[in-house]
C-alpha cells in the first residue's frame, strides 16, 4: 500500500503569504518529512480576462469589490480529488473552528480543499462548491488566508509522527473540553513565585489529581462556556 501524505489545497489570491509559515517549526517539518502536502492555487491563473480580474462590483450597489465565482470554480475543479476530500470556504458566516472540528477534519479525510475569500467576500454562488463553512470567530479579518493557515496548522499537527510524543496530544487544551493545567520549569522560585510543591513531589497520583483540579478550576473560571458544556457531557 502506498502512502500518500495528508493533501491540503489552498485556493487564494496571495500564496505569497502563505510561503514562510509553511516552512517553520512543527508544520515545516511535517511537510519536509510528507506527512502532509500543501499546494497552494491562484484564481488569477484561471481568469479569462486580459487583466486577469477576479473580481467585480456587486449587484444592488455597494461598498467594495466581490469575488467572481467563475475563477474559483475554475480553480476548484481543476484540482485532483481524493475519495475522502472536503471543501471548505473561509468565511465569517461559517462554523466556528475548534478543536473537535479540527479533530474531526485530520480524523475523516485525506484531502482539504481551503476557499479563501477576499475583498468584500465572494459571490455567493461559490458556496455550492463547498461541503462546509468555517469561520475563525466572531471577528472580520482582511481575507480568508489567515484563518486557512490556522486550520492547516491545527490539524497537520494531528497527524501521526507530526509531534515526537503523540501522547502530549492527548493532555493539552480543549482535548477534553477542558483548558491545559499550569506548566512549570526551573528554577523552582522565579522573583518569589514558586512552583507548587506538589509538583516536585515526585508523587505522580498527587500530580495528576492537581493537574486535573486546575484544569477544571481554570476552564471554569476561565471559559464558563466551555465549563458548562464539559458538565453537560459529564452528566452533571
Amino acid at each position: 500500500m502506498v502512502f500518500l501524505p495528508y493533501r491540503v489545497d489552498v485556493v487564494t489570491l496571495f500564496p505569497e503569504f502563505f510561503l514562510a509559515p509553511l516552512t517553520i517549526g512543527l508544520l515545516g517539518r511535517a511537510l519536509t518529512r510528507g506527512i502532509a502536502q500543501v499546494n497552494l492555487v491562484n484564481p488569477r491563473d484561471f481568469s479569462t480576462d486580459k487583466h486577469r480580474r477576479v473580481d467585480d462590483e456587486p449587484y444592488g450597489g455597494g461598498v467594495g469589490m466581490v469575488l467572481k465565482p467563475e475563477p474559483i470554480f475554475a480553480a476548484v475543479e481543476s484540482l485532483p480529488r481524493r475519495e475522502r476530500h472536503q471543501v471548505i470556504l473561509l468565511t465569517p458566516q461559517g462554523e466556528t473552528l475548534n478543536q473537535a472540528l479540527v479533530q474531526s477534519l485530520a480524523a475523516s479525510y485525506d484531502q482539504l480543499v481551503l476557499i479563501c475569500g477576499h475583498y468584500e467576500g465572494v459571490d455567493e454562488r461559490v458556496s455550492y462548491l463547498a461541503d462546509r463553512e468555517i469561520s475563525l470567530g466572531d471577528f472580520v479579518l482582511t481575507g480568508g488566508e489567515i484563518p486557512a493557515l490556522a486550520l492547516i496548522n491545527g490539524v497537520v499537527r494531528l497527524l501521526p509522527g507530526t509531534v515526537g510524543k503523540a501522547a502530549s496530544l492527548a493532555t493539552e487544551s480543549f482535548a477534553e473540553g477542558l483548558l491545559d493545567y499550569p506548566q512549570y520549569t526551573r528554577p523552582p522560585v522565579f522573583r518569589g513565585w514558586a512552583v507548587p510543591e506538589v509538583l516536585l513531589s515526585g508523587h505522580h497520583g498527587d500530580i495528576a489529581a492537581w493537574r486535573r483540579d486546575q484544569q477544571q478550576e481554570r476552564t471554569r473560571t476561565r471559559r464558563p462556556d466551555l465549563w458548562a458544556t464539559w458538565q453537560q457531557n459529564q452528566g452533571q
